[in-house]
């Protein structure tokens, strides 16, 4: 296991290194040449367009999105804040807003506090669920 490396020279130097002087070890795999894609678009003829990600790169699943909500609202219609859902006790603040519906709620309204807390649950579930089921189907786990 033999490891060397190059003098490089400080921020007054001329060169920092030359492309023979490298750090070679063992564990490490030859150096490979980085490729630039700009170049490679335009060397392949496709006037120079890149794409870096995939066009469906979201690969959206509405069966997902449908599994998610029911998923949310199961657990979050149970009973459980005295006597009552958090499902119901949103919807119970949303209707009690409404009632005054010019002024908006006031920023001590339990409103917000099961606006977000609802809303919290809900995009977890569904990002958990578009995790779970892309996971899955394309053999992540």
């Amino acid at each position: 296991m033999t490891t060397s490396f190059a003098t490089v020279a400080g921020l007054g130097g001329a060169s920092l290194s030359s492309a023979s002087s490298r750090l070679t070890s063992g564990f490490v795999r030859p150096a490979v040449s980085a490729r630039n894609p700009l170049r490679q678009g335009v060397a392949m003829g496709n006037g120079g367009r890149v794409t870096c990600f995939e066009r469906n790169w979201l690969r959206a699943d509405y069966s997902v999105i449908g599994f998610g909500l029911i998923g949310w609202l199961a657990p979050s219609s149970i009973p459980a804040i005295d006597g009552k859902s958090l499902t119901g006790l949103f919807f119970e603040s949303i209707g009690a807003e409404l009632a005054h519906f010019p002024t908006p709620p006031a920023l001590t309204s339990q409103f917000w506090l099961w606006l977000v807390t609802w809303h919290l649950g809900l995009f977890l579930c569904l990002t958990f669920g578009q995790i779970g089921f892309k996971g899955r189907t394309e053999d992540y786990f």
